[in-house]
């Protein structure tokens, strides 16, 4: 990798630590269901609850 790429790469790091991240209840986002389906780059993915209240993210 050359210097360059270094530092772009790094100032970029930098920027995504200190940009505001947004937060979202879970509750917010299922309601009253145990699945939802998020769509990113054109996939497909499934966010579950399990029975013991985890969250389970498949594709």
């Amino acid at each position: 990798m050359n210097p360059r790429s270094r530092e772009a790469r790094s100032a970029r790091s930098d920027q995504e630590a200190w940009a505001p991240r947004k937060r979202f209840a879970s509750g917010d986002l299922f309601g009253d269901a145990q699945e939802i389906l998020i769509e990113h780059a054109g996939q497909e993915y499934r966010l579950r609850i399990t029975r013991q209240g985890k969250l389970i993210l498949t594709k």
